[in-house]
């Protein structure tokens, strides 16, 4: 039902580029949701004054003032009672910050005034007053119940591929062998209780039979699981698809994506989750556990009215949502509460600090008391180095950096081109077919490899550790050759272990699988995080660097980089600190994450005192991958999207004014406009059926051009039906008034119908020599829908969120400005008059005025150079 609603709005049909031809696999909502045209929205409709099809076109916006509202009083003076409807906001629409804030202080004072009068109201303010600590509470709960679940069942399907346990089905590898008593130290991972899929079948557990059983075996689950997955996620939810975050970003922004974060998506996202893990794609859990949080922030919400009915609100719980959803991804608490202030979050206020902290423990509490890894800890990745790291390892760690920053730059671009030719290509037409032939490839190439073949979090997991005499991995064969006691003892050939070579080319041979894969696995339409494989990636890189400067400090000790630090017959490289500061560093090219990713990582791993190496490495990647772009993956998605995000982190450096971007242009059709008491129901109607727009300039009268407010196309639409629903006498020439008084009319006149409750008396205006270095900051801070531009009072035009987002897309195409530089500091006739010093026409009353055009400008540039040459 939801994806069908997204097509009869008409949000589907089109990318960033107006891709117009729609197919099946747009029901799948490319992105992980909805593709938006900024040239075909209803939001849009209410944001510019573009024209659609089949309507004169005028000019638009909505959602409010922009400066505030009058919340105080009701909405309908004449029927003195709420309307309810008005003041919400329709599917696709951004939400008016400034009028949520309003509505929720009038909210607050109403309860305040009230505490007094009896036990009841006081009782009823305390639960206000705690509903918040509630909800974050609740959605804490959920959100670690649930991770516990699907860590748990991911772990089970993933060894499912491999084998069954007989003694207890629902038991995986490790737990099935814990009990017995036959395991050896070289084959710990083997034991009676657990059978491959070659034991059952055949009978056999050795020789091609038995490898080509199992290759077999693993390719059929993997492909099982992911049709499975692709399928739920088709029919029921298309919105459970992809990461999540960067819808999650739009959302927090003030965008409404209705069913994104509801309760179907919740349900499907968290069993197509599991499955998509479990079939072995390059993808990981961790980033769409975000988008499972939120899901919980916000049905939580809704059973309290301090957040259901305030969209403001709302956002605030699902800040804190989506720091308790990184909370158990990572088992990063303050790390999770870091990402939502650095990452996601549009509006942070200090109390959604404290909550979003709160939230982030309770999820934590709860993961560590479900204890899905079984080793009593909250992550999967805890690891303890013996020594300490030196100094002239910084230029490993640099270089890993270095790495990671080209790495996040490449898959950007790599990942984004084949997102865009994905529409046109087969595989976009049928995603269950593209997901099934990239399971396909991926496990029939990762079967043969075991660095590929297992889990990604346990392969990064033995990437971290540390060899000891306890690690019976390839990478540790030459040290289960040393003894405790000195860790390169004469005659011991550390360097030569075949096992150790064999390791290195199987690793560089994953590292290559991955960085391919994961390109063509993240955007598709199953739950797909972005974590875990970055963190791989660098992880492989990281440990093929570390055992490199391991074997060169062991055959060059005598180097001046080593023989003032590592003494002969001392370990004093750590390959899995290289792997760990390598796994940072990709996924902070990736993400351009910083403050956040180091906390992560420090907390995910327990390695505090490397914390410098780290920052070291994820300050380079983002330097390096900030000079490719300064976007990352996620705002990469937003843009392909065409979400309606405005990135803080960009900077407006251009020399244009506000005249230049707001709309009509000079050959737009007229604003339109509202007057404040001399309209009729029959033509206010009429102006509402013939145009699209979401949102009205009021003005004085025709004759004056006056701006007195601004009121929403779906507000006046309410008060409509409920007026002539639940009063007498409304009928079509009846008389619509914003004003406090009725005005004069003749005494056979019907009854007039006052509005003035819904029409905002404060909306922010901007002047048209406004810089838009000033109106972008204006919209980014105040989160506005639009502001009016006016002129000594009177309106010209209107800049909505649209109207910047295609301004920025123009100037990055390095697209000429409007208007050159040097005419703003032009003498020129005031806005309101032409050229020649006369008041300019009005049109469909509004006064049109255009800027001046180069041919103006250069005849006037004539005129003045005549008048020169004559004195």
């Amino acid at each position: 039902m939801e994806s069908e609603q997204l097509f009869n709005r008409g949000y589907c049909r089109n990318s960033y580029n107006s891709i117009t031809s729609a197919s099946s696999d747009e029901e799948l909502l490319d992105g992980a949701g909805v593709i938006m045209d900024f040239h075909t929205t209803e939001d849009d409709n209410l944001l510019d004054g573009d024209a659609s099809p089949g309507s004169n076109y005028a000019m638009s916006n909505g959602g409010g003032g922009a400066g505030g509202v009058s919340s105080s009083t009701h909405l309908l003076d004449l029927l003195e009672e709420p309307i309810p409807g008005v003041g919400t906001y329709d599917d696709f629409h951004t939400i008016d910050w400034v009028r949520e804030k309003c509505k929720d202080r009038e909210r607050h004072r109403k309860i305040n005034s009230k505490k007094k009068e009896s036990a009841w109201e006081f009782t009823k303010s305390l639960y206000d007053a705690w509903s918040g600590w509630l909800v974050v509470t609740l959605t804490g709960l959920a959100s670690g119940a649930l991770a516990g679940l699907i860590d748990i069942a991911a772990d089970w399907m993933n060894d499912l591929k491999e084998g069954v346990c007989l003694s207890a089905m629902w038991f995986n590898h490790e737990q099935c062998c814990w009990g017995s008593n036959e395991t050896t130290f070289a084959e710990r991972d083997k034991c009676p209780q657990w059978k491959t899929w070659a034991e059952l079948i055949l009978g056999q557990a050795e020789g091609p039979g038995s490898y080509i059983m199992n290759y077999f075996m693993y390719t059929y689950w993997a492909l099982a699981f992911a049709f499975l997955a692709v399928c739920l996620v088709k029919v029921f939810a298309p919105y459970a698809c992809g990461s999540g975050i960067p819808e999650i970003k739009t959302i927090l922004s003030g965008f409404i994506i209705r069913g994104y974060l509801g309760k179907w998506t919740l349900m499907i996202k968290t069993i197509t989750l599991v499955l998509a893990v479990a079939s072995g794609l390059s993808l990981g859990k961790e980033g769409p556990l975000v988008h499972v949080a939120c899901c919980c922030g916000n049905i939580f919400s809704y059973l309290f009215p301090k957040y259901s009915k305030n969209e403001a609100k709302k956002r605030e719980v699902l800040s804190a949502a989506s720091a308790a959803g990184v909370s158990v991804a990572f088992g990063a608490p303050i790390g999770g509460v870091l990402f939502s202030l650095e990452e996601v979050s549009y509006y942070f206020p200090l109390k959604t600090l404290w909550r979003s902290f709160f939230a982030a423990l309770v999820a934590a509490f709860v993961l560590r008391s479900i204890n899905p890894f079984g080793n009593s800890r909250l992550v999967l990745f805890y690891v303890e180095y013996h020594t300490p790291w030196y100094l002239f390892e910084l230029f490993p760690f640099i270089l890993l950096g270095v790495f990671g920053g080209l790495w996040g730059a490449f898959f950007i671009r790599a990942n984004i081109a084949w997102c865009r030719r994905r529409k046109s290509t087969r595989f976009g037409k049928y995603p269950v077919l593209e997901v099934i032939t990239v399971a396909a490839i991926t496990a029939i190439v990762a079967f043969p490899n075991p660095y590929t073949r297992q889990n990604t979090s346990e392969l990064i997991k033995e990437l971290f550790t540390d060899c000891g005499p306890l690690e019976s991995s390839q990478l540790c064969q030459y040290r289960s050759q040393m003894n405790g006691s000195q860790a390169y003892p004469e005659g011991s050939d550390a360097a030569s272990t075949p096992g150790v070579y064999s390791a290195m080319w199987q690793l560089s041979l994953a590292l290559i699988f991955k960085i391919i894969m994961t390109i063509f696995t993240f955007g598709l339409k199953v739950p797909s995080g972005l974590f875990i494989p970055s963190m791989a990636i660098g992880a492989i890189a990281g440990r093929i660097v570390g055992i490199a400067v391991e074997q060169l400090a062991y055959y060059h000790h005598d180097w001046f980089l080593f023989k003032e630090w590592c003494e002969v017959g001392a370990d004093c490289i750590t390959p899995g600190l290289y792997a760990m500061v390598g796994a940072a560093a990709c996924l902070g090219g990736v993400t351009r994450m910083t403050v956040s990713l180091v906390v992560i990582v420090f907390e995910l791993t327990g390695g505090l005192e490397y914390i410098v190496p780290l920052m070291a490495a994820v300050m380079t990647s983002k330097w390096v991958g900030d000079a490719f772009g300064r976007e990352g993956i996620y705002e990469s998605h937003i843009r392909l999207n065409g979400y309606p995000f405005l990135d803080a982190k960009e900077e407006f450096t251009h020399t244009t004014l506000a005249r230049e971007v707001m709309r009509p242009r000079r050959n737009d059709p007229p604003l339109a406009v509202l007057t404040q008491d001399d309209l009729t129901l029959a033509e206010l109607q009429a102006i509402i059926n013939e145009t699209s727009y979401n949102g009205f300039p009021v003005i004085v009268s025709k004759e004056s051009q006056r701006l007195v407010g601004f009121a929403l196309r779906r507000d006046i639409t309410i008060a409509i039906e409920n007026a002539r629903r639940k009063q007498e006498g409304i009928m079509l020439n009846s008389r619509v008034y914003f004003t406090q008084h009725a005005p004069t009319l003749p005494a056979d006149s019907p009854r007039p119908l006052k509005l003035r409750s819904i029409l905002d008396m404060s909306p922010f205006t901007v002047t048209d020599h406004t810089p838009m270095e000033i109106v972008v900051d204006i919209f980014r801070k105040l989160g506005l829908r639009q502001c009016l531009v006016t002129h000594n009072g009177i309106v010209l035009g209107i800049i909505t969120k649209k109207n910047i987002l295609e301004h920025l897309e123009e100037l990055k195409q390095h697209k000429e400005p409007l208007t050159p530089p040097w005419y703003y500091h032009k003498k020129r006739y005031p806005p309101s008059y032409g050229p020649d010093g006369k008041p300019r026409p009005r049109v469909h009353n509004v006064q049109l005025v255009p800027s001046f055009t180069r041919h103006e400008e250069e005849e006037e540039s004539e005129e003045e150079a005549i008048g020169k040459d004559v004195h």
